[in-house]
């Protein structure tokens, strides 16, 4: 690995904190970095402006708060495998709009969340899920919604379960996720769900247990930097019922109110995406779907990927194997109330 790359990480017993670390009032720039990638901002003047007033991010003070969670990152976690490139960090800063404290928390979760799901995370990289982007169920449509978002476009009824277990598709969106916000535009911006539930059936929806709900929403609200703007549901059966009950009571409020539920109206789904950017299969003018495209974005990102990743562990502490065992035991720990969830998708359906 190039130095350039190496540089970027914090291992254990790396000495890159006590080296590279100047103090947070002499950073006006990255010059006294000179192994580290310099952060150019690429973000418009309205995107600048518009993370000003929502994100509380100024550009002045920018690098001073990279700086500030780098340091935080060096005393409280000198042991985290983390990237510490401006523009990584910009990523955590700007989800939590700019609190040092709540972002570190974030970058800490991000780490953690990878580490306690090795089914989903070991081998990470989108040769490894390319059946899953072929059946077409993920995909980002190709135009941006009016508030320049990326709508994320998931569709259950192309996953056969037989095929591959339920963990492929969440490693799929996972990945999808990190591809988007590798844009400053996404991470100011955040992105929109859509999600296509016609066909859905009960022996389906059954591979989406507690265990499984709890894991993932758990990485979109507290360990991944994106910021969710919107989650509308299309053709949702009356078995989705049941599936809501079990996503709804790891949903924080917030969260939660940013849920429409559509059903099979598409005048009610055009009131929050326009027809301009929606294919012809949800109402819009803008062709049929095609996943190709994005397909073929994500599989030539593979060397990106496998950099990325080749680090974000953290040394030290739980194993892989350890933190099966740990996984394991919550999953027992969920098969309780998932035998109290199975009645209520029952009657659903």
């Amino acid at each position: 690995m190039s130095t350039l790359k190496t540089s970027c990480y914090l291992m254990s017993g790396d000495s890159d904190c006590a080296q590279t670390s100047p103090s947070v009032g002499s950073l006006s720039d990255n010059e006294f970095l000179p192994d580290r990638p310099k952060y150019v901002c690429s973000l418009s003047p309205d995107l600048i402006a518009k993370a000003r007033e929502e994100l509380q991010e100024k550009p002045e003070w920018r690098l001073r708060d990279v700086q500030a969670l780098r340091d935080m990152v060096c005393k409280d976690y000198p042991t985290l495998g983390t990237c510490l490139d401006d523009a990584f960090l910009l990523r955590f800063l700007r989800a939590r709009k700019f609190d040092y404290d709540r972002a570190l928390q974030l970058l800490v979760n991000y780490h953690s969340c990878r580490r306690s799901w090795p089914e989903v995370f070991n081998n990470l990289k989108p040769s490894a899920i390319k059946a899953v982007l072929d059946s077409g169920f993920v995909t980002v449509l190709p135009h941006l919604d009016a508030e320049g978002r990326h709508v994320v476009c998931i569709r259950p009824d192309r996953w056969t379960p037989s095929n591959y277990p339920i963990t492929e598709n969440i490693r799929a969106i996972y990945l999808t996720l990190e591809k988007l916000i590798q844009s400053e535009e996404t991470q100011v911006n955040g992105i929109v769900i859509l999600a296509d539930y016609k066909g859905v059936s009960l022996s389906k929806a059954s591979h989406f247990g507690p265990f499984v709900a709890k894991k993932v929403i758990g990485i979109l609200q507290d360990g991944f930097p994106i910021r969710i703007k919107a989650v509308n549901i299309i053709n949702e059966p009356r078995i989705f019922k049941g599936i809501f009950a079990i996503i709804k009571p790891f949903l924080k409020e917030k969260i939660a109110n940013r849920f429409f539920l559509h059903g099979s109206d598409l005048n009610s789904l055009h009131q929050n995406l326009p027809q301009r950017i929606l294919p012809e299969e949800y109402g819009g003018t803008s062709g049929k779907l095609d996943v190709t495209a994005w397909n073929e974005l994500l599989l030539a990102s593979e060397e990106d990927f496998l950099h990325d990743f080749s680090q974000l562990v953290l040394p030290g502490d739980n194993s892989p194997s350890e933190a099966l065992v740990s996984g394991d035991a919550e999953e027992k720990q969920s098969e309780e109330p998932l035998r109290g969830m199975k009645p209520q998708l029952y009657y659903c359906y």
